[in-house]
């Protein structure tokens, strides 16, 4: 995927057709002819070093299913998913949730 920045405006081209496959798929979440146009909101850091992956949510549209995992939380903590921002308050001795297919990351 190749991306150009102009000051205000961003574009983003396609080099093959899985990537224009899913452009396509994420313009039409974004883009709703009858309700209002949605907006990506960036998650978390991007440290190329560290992780070479930029998360952004999809403001308005739900995030996914929270269900708990068979790990325990170590201490008292809030767990975070980096995905759709979702957090929660875990005691000590319960189980560590799972929201949008992997563990929800602690915050404290």
């Amino acid at each position: 995927m190749k991306i150009t920045i102009d000051r205000n405006v961003v574009e983003f081209v396609p080099e093959n057709t899985a990537e224009t496959t899913s452009m396509e798929t994420l313009w039409r979440i974004l883009i709703d002819c009858v309700n209002e146009t949605k907006n990506l909101t960036p998650i978390g850091e991007f440290v190329p070093i560290k992780q070479n992956l930029a998360r952004f949510t999809i403001e308005g549209v739900p995030g996914g299913k929270t269900v708990m995992s068979e790990q325990v939380s170590e201490e008292d903590c809030t767990y975070l998913c980096e995905i759709c921002n979702k957090y929660m308050n875990v005691k000590k001795g319960q189980e560590v949730p799972l929201c949008c297919g992997r563990l929800m990351e602690a915050v404290d």
